[in-house]
Protein backbone atom coordinates (compact mmCIF):
# COMPACT_ATOMS: atom_id res chain seq x y z
CA UNK A 1 0.00 0.00 0.00
CA UNK A 2 1.40 3.14 -0.91
CA UNK A 3 1.12 6.36 0.81
CA UNK A 4 0.88 9.73 -0.24
CA UNK A 5 3.50 12.60 2.03
CA UNK A 6 4.98 15.51 1.32
CA UNK A 7 8.58 14.85 -0.48
CA UNK A 8 11.97 16.24 1.57
CA UNK A 9 15.57 16.34 0.16
CA UNK A 10 16.27 13.00 1.27
CA UNK A 11 13.81 11.74 -1.13
CA UNK A 12 15.77 13.53 -4.14
CA UNK A 13 17.94 10.24 -5.31
CA UNK A 14 14.55 8.01 -5.10
CA UNK A 15 12.49 10.80 -7.10
CA UNK A 16 15.25 11.23 -10.03
CA UNK A 17 14.61 7.67 -10.06
CA UNK A 18 11.21 7.51 -10.49
CA UNK A 19 11.45 10.17 -13.23
CA UNK A 20 14.21 8.94 -15.35
CA UNK A 21 12.42 5.06 -15.51
CA UNK A 22 8.80 7.05 -16.17
CA UNK A 23 10.61 9.02 -18.79
CA UNK A 24 12.31 5.97 -20.82
CA UNK A 25 9.67 4.15 -20.45
CA UNK A 26 7.03 6.23 -21.74
CA UNK A 27 8.73 9.10 -23.87
CA UNK A 28 11.66 7.21 -25.81
CA UNK A 29 9.09 5.55 -28.65
CA UNK A 30 8.30 9.96 -29.16
CA UNK A 31 11.77 11.24 -28.48
CA UNK A 32 14.36 8.48 -29.26
CA UNK A 33 16.76 7.46 -26.13
CA UNK A 34 19.32 9.71 -26.65
CA UNK A 35 16.99 12.96 -26.29
CA UNK A 36 15.15 11.34 -23.40
CA UNK A 37 18.50 11.17 -21.60
CA UNK A 38 18.98 14.91 -22.35
CA UNK A 39 16.10 15.66 -21.16
CA UNK A 40 16.26 13.25 -18.02
CA UNK A 41 19.50 14.92 -17.44
CA UNK A 42 18.30 18.73 -17.61
CA UNK A 43 14.71 18.75 -16.26
CA UNK A 44 15.22 15.75 -13.39
CA UNK A 45 18.74 16.30 -12.52
CA UNK A 46 18.91 16.51 -8.55
CA UNK A 47 19.44 20.74 -8.32
CA UNK A 48 16.26 20.83 -10.63
CA UNK A 49 14.22 18.68 -8.36
CA UNK A 50 15.95 20.32 -5.18
CA UNK A 51 15.05 23.84 -6.48
CA UNK A 52 11.29 22.15 -7.34
CA UNK A 53 11.13 21.33 -3.65
CA UNK A 54 12.47 24.85 -2.31
CA UNK A 55 9.56 26.66 -3.88
CA UNK A 56 7.77 28.35 -1.74
CA UNK A 57 4.67 28.25 -3.92
CA UNK A 58 4.94 24.57 -4.92
CA UNK A 59 3.88 21.14 -3.44
CA UNK A 60 6.10 17.95 -3.92
CA UNK A 61 4.42 14.68 -3.30
CA UNK A 62 5.14 11.16 -3.16
CA UNK A 63 3.65 8.03 -2.98
CA UNK A 64 5.85 5.59 -0.44
CA UNK A 65 4.74 2.42 0.40
CA UNK A 66 8.00 2.60 2.78
CA UNK A 67 10.67 0.45 0.74
CA UNK A 68 10.42 2.26 -2.57
CA UNK A 69 8.65 5.47 -4.16
CA UNK A 70 6.25 4.91 -6.33
CA UNK A 71 4.85 8.07 -7.74
CA UNK A 72 5.65 11.49 -7.72
CA UNK A 73 3.41 14.84 -8.44
CA UNK A 74 4.98 18.63 -8.35
CA UNK A 75 2.61 21.71 -8.50
CA UNK A 76 3.40 25.08 -8.41
CA UNK A 77 0.61 28.45 -7.33
CA UNK A 78 0.31 31.14 -9.89
CA UNK A 79 -1.14 33.64 -7.85
CA UNK A 80 -1.60 36.19 -10.53
CA UNK A 81 -4.26 34.23 -12.18
CA UNK A 82 -5.27 31.91 -9.14
CA UNK A 83 -3.75 28.77 -10.83
CA UNK A 84 -2.05 25.90 -10.13
CA UNK A 85 0.42 24.09 -13.01
CA UNK A 86 0.96 20.38 -12.97
CA UNK A 87 4.43 20.08 -13.59
CA UNK A 88 5.09 16.21 -12.96
CA UNK A 89 2.93 13.53 -12.24
CA UNK A 90 4.68 10.47 -12.87
CA UNK A 91 4.90 6.39 -11.38
CA UNK A 92 7.02 3.73 -11.78
CA UNK A 93 6.28 1.79 -15.02
CA UNK A 94 5.94 -1.28 -12.64
CA UNK A 95 3.39 0.64 -10.13
CA UNK A 96 1.11 1.76 -12.62
CA UNK A 97 -2.57 0.79 -12.22
CA UNK A 98 -2.23 0.49 -8.53
CA UNK A 99 -3.87 3.97 -7.99
CA UNK A 100 -0.69 5.77 -7.29
CA UNK A 101 -1.61 8.64 -10.20
CA UNK A 102 -4.97 8.90 -8.99
CA UNK A 103 -4.08 9.47 -5.11
CA UNK A 104 -1.06 11.75 -6.50
CA UNK A 105 -3.82 13.89 -8.35
CA UNK A 106 -6.27 14.00 -6.14
CA UNK A 107 -3.77 14.98 -3.14
CA UNK A 108 -2.67 17.96 -5.62
CA UNK A 109 -5.83 19.02 -6.34
CA UNK A 110 -6.32 19.88 -2.23
CA UNK A 111 -3.02 21.34 -1.61
CA UNK A 112 -3.75 24.94 -2.71
CA UNK A 113 -6.74 26.45 -1.14
CA UNK A 114 -8.66 29.22 -3.09
CA UNK A 115 -7.22 28.35 -6.39
CA UNK A 116 -9.68 28.38 -9.07
CA UNK A 117 -8.12 26.38 -11.54
CA UNK A 118 -5.45 23.19 -12.51
CA UNK A 119 -3.76 23.55 -15.74
CA UNK A 120 -1.54 20.62 -17.15
CA UNK A 121 0.83 20.37 -20.80
CA UNK A 122 1.14 16.68 -21.88
CA UNK A 123 2.65 14.88 -24.90
CA UNK A 124 -0.31 14.73 -27.64
CA UNK A 125 0.72 11.09 -28.62
CA UNK A 126 1.10 10.20 -24.77
CA UNK A 127 -2.59 8.80 -25.40
CA UNK A 128 -2.74 6.83 -21.98
CA UNK A 129 -1.95 9.95 -19.82
CA UNK A 130 -4.54 12.16 -21.86
CA UNK A 131 -7.11 9.04 -20.64
CA UNK A 132 -6.04 9.65 -17.54
CA UNK A 133 -6.77 13.19 -17.07
CA UNK A 134 -9.77 13.22 -19.14
CA UNK A 135 -11.54 10.47 -16.69
CA UNK A 136 -10.23 12.71 -13.93
CA UNK A 137 -11.99 16.16 -15.21
CA UNK A 138 -9.76 17.54 -17.46
CA UNK A 139 -10.55 19.79 -20.93
CA UNK A 140 -7.95 20.20 -23.63
CA UNK A 141 -7.80 23.98 -23.60
CA UNK A 142 -4.78 24.66 -25.96
CA UNK A 143 -1.64 23.66 -27.55
CA UNK A 144 2.18 24.89 -26.92
CA UNK A 145 4.97 24.45 -28.55
CA UNK A 146 7.70 24.08 -26.16
CA UNK A 147 6.54 21.95 -23.44
CA UNK A 148 8.48 22.41 -20.18
CA UNK A 149 10.95 24.47 -20.27
CA UNK A 150 11.21 27.97 -22.95
CA UNK A 151 12.21 27.03 -26.53
CA UNK A 152 12.22 23.25 -25.81
CA UNK A 153 10.57 22.54 -29.03
CA UNK A 154 8.54 19.31 -27.72
CA UNK A 155 4.68 20.00 -28.64
CA UNK A 156 2.29 19.33 -25.95
CA UNK A 157 -1.77 19.69 -25.15
CA UNK A 158 -2.72 22.04 -22.62
CA UNK A 159 -5.53 20.67 -20.44
CA UNK A 160 -7.11 22.56 -17.58
CA UNK A 161 -9.62 21.73 -14.61
CA UNK A 162 -11.80 23.98 -12.72
CA UNK A 163 -11.43 23.61 -8.99
CA UNK A 164 -13.59 24.41 -6.21
CA UNK A 165 -11.61 26.57 -3.85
Amino acid sequence: MFFVRSASSRDIPAIREVLAESWRATYAPFYGAAKVEEIIADWHSEAAIKASLDRPDGEFLVADDGRQIGGVAFASHASANRSVSLHQLYVRPECQGLGIGRDLFAEIETCFPGAQSLTLEVDPGNESAIAFYEAHGMKQTGRTDNCGKDQSGIPALIMTKPLVG
